[in-house]
């Protein structure tokens, strides 16, 4: 199971962390996590995922710079900064498990529940 929180309001350019806890038998180093997001009417839009160690990871071209996903397997944590916020990146942010670091939302096995990010002045 996996629970975001960090969600909320920020003005344009402001930042926020959100923060992906995995409980249950397994553990989180066993899989690569990715972030997604989803605003209204749109399909779910990769913006990264980082590999079981930590050492790889992948962001979309339209947050490179400003994200950054970093995890902490030892508190079953994966975090993802973002930074130099913009109105269009208001979204549900969710995080989601694979077995392998990729861009396709359907490659992602189970989801968390999603954080509601707003993006406004």
């Amino acid at each position: 199971r996996l629970v975001e929180s960090g969600g909320g309001l920020v003005h344009p350019g402001g930042s926020l962390r959100l923060s992906c806890l995995h409980s249950g038998q397994t553990h989180i180093s066993n899989y690569v996590i990715g972030w997604l997001r989803q605003a209204p009417g749109r399909a779910r839009e990769f913006q990264g995922a980082i590999s079981r160690s930590g050492a790889n990871v992948l962001y979309a071209d339209s947050v490179k710079g400003r994200f950054t996903i970093s995890r902490d397997n030892a508190k079953n944590m994966v975090y993802l900064q973002m930074n130099s916020l913009r109105p269009e990146e208001t979204a549900v942010y969710y995080c989601a498990a694979s077995s392998w670091i990729n861009i396709d939302p359907g490659n992602y096995d189970w989801w968390g529940q999603g954080t509601q990010v707003t993006v406004s002045s």
